[in-house]
């Protein structure tokens, strides 16, 4: 008797069984599984071993030779990237989105596994499998909050899906990588994107009450590289907010979590392709890191136009500020200590004078490493040994911050 299966809607957000409580756990979705003892060896908040998997990945490690690798990764290409015709409600032009519809029209993948919004919360992500070309676009913008995306490769495998594309931030896609092999997929490419900060969906929430009378009207939200955030309201209407300007004094000492304050791999060097904004000056950022990367971009084609990506100013004053700063708040944000006279000018000086491109992306690259050996030192000092790797520790040298004894 042959049993029929009820036909896959294009986008479907299949139920996962609740998590299994970690330290230092972002929810990547392992946990979830029916193999949740696997986030011993999955979880990048252990002992990630980078130069490995890079090489397992890649081919290769980061080569010294190339020092834009120690801090982004090994890649082939870089680029500065946008689409000729952008796609409406894209967090910027819509190349993510863009290559999940080409894997699916020309029948590369199965399923994309990907975030949508949760339909209770629009800034809430929920996973979901993409099974046609045209659920692609409800996937299109930004979402702030944990989401157990790994926990559709089960769903997927059950589904006799052969060849998966899979979008994720790093610490989904370190897990990713390090059971990659034992999934069984004829094919797996990997779109990856910078990490953003994360924090829940409630304590986001609370970071938009801050921003508007009536936060229910915001659209929007970026965080450019011009040193501003992009609002978009219901209304049509936009703000922009320097970084300066930013009420972060009124935020939680833990609005952001440790595991995204201690982050060692903020650009997705594991991803087949990295698609984020820190050096895209203003279009996106495109980190080509391997052949399958390469076959990823030729599927946009004509669609897309891309270039050099440009540098200008420099980042050892902004992240020796940073330094002092994140020591100042002994665990908490990193708030400026720039007097509120002065903030309006000098958030006009910084878009002008400040990092910018390649140089803005290398000092938030600075930041992040600085800020994952601080606060691992005041709150997880035995873990600095086994989760900071040695890209980590090259970053911050010249600012001070060498291992000290046993936290290498």
């Amino acid at each position: 008797m042959t049993i029929h299966q009820p036909p896959i809607p294009p986008v479907w957000a299949p139920p996962v069984a609740a998590p299994v409580r970690r330290d230092l756990c972002t929810d990547c979705g392992i946990s979830r599984t029916t193999e949740p003892g696997r986030c011993g060896h999955a979880c990048q908040f252990l002992k990630p071993d980078y130069p490995a998997m890079e090489r397992a990945v890649h081919g290769r490690a980061r080569d010294p030779a190339r020092p834009d690798e120690q801090f982004f990764g090994p890649f082939k290409t870089m680029l500065r990237a946008a689409l000729n015709e952008p796609r409406p409600g894209a967090q910027w032009t819509g190349i993510v989105t863009r290559i999940g519809e080409r894997l699916l029209e020309t029948g590369a993948v199965d399923a994309v596994l990907a975030m949508a919004p949760d339909p209770s919360d629009k800034w809430r992500p929920m996973p979901v499998l993409v099974t046609k070309p045209e659920g692609m676009a409800q996937c299109r913008g930004m979402r702030m909050g944990y989401a157990p995306l790994l926990a559709l490769l089960e769903p997927a495998r059950a589904c006799g899906f052969k060849r998966i594309a899979v979008v994720g931030i790093p610490c989904q896609i370190f897990a990713l990588r390090a059971i990659e092999q034992e999934l069984g997929f004829e094919r797996v490419y990997v779109i990856g994107t910078p990490c953003s900060d994360n924090t829940t969906t409630e304590r986001f929430h609370e970071f938009l009450g801050l921003l508007a009378d009536d936060p229910s009207t915001i659209t929007y939200l970026e965080f450019r590289a011009d040193y501003h955030v992009e609002l978009r309201f219901s209304d049509g209407t936009e703000k922009h907010v320097p970084f300066l300007m930013l009420p972060l004094s009124k935020l939680p000492r833990d609005f952001f979590p440790l595991t995204c304050r201690t982050c060692v791999d903020y650009t997705n060097a594991l991803a087949d392709i990295t698609v984020g904004y820190m050096g895209g000056e203003g279009e996106q950022w495109l980190l080509v890191r391997n052949e399958r990367g390469e076959e990823l971009l030729r599927l946009l084609g004509d669609e897309v136009r891309t270039a050099a990506p440009g540098t200008g100013g420099n980042r050892r004053a902004p992240v020796k500020g940073f330094l002092k700063n994140t020591v100042r708040a002994a665990g908490g944000l990193p708030v400026r200590g720039t007097p509120n006279f002065l903030r309006p000018l000098v958030g006009w000086l910084m878009p002008r004078i400040g990092p910018r491109g390649l140089e803005f992306a290398r000092a938030r690259l600075e930041m992040k490493a600085i800020e994952t050996v601080l606060h691992l030192r005041r709150e997880r000092p035995k873990r600095l040994r086994h989760m900071v790797p040695q890209h980590v520790w090259d970053l911050v040298a010249s600012y001070g911050l060498t291992p000290g004894s046993g936290e290498k």
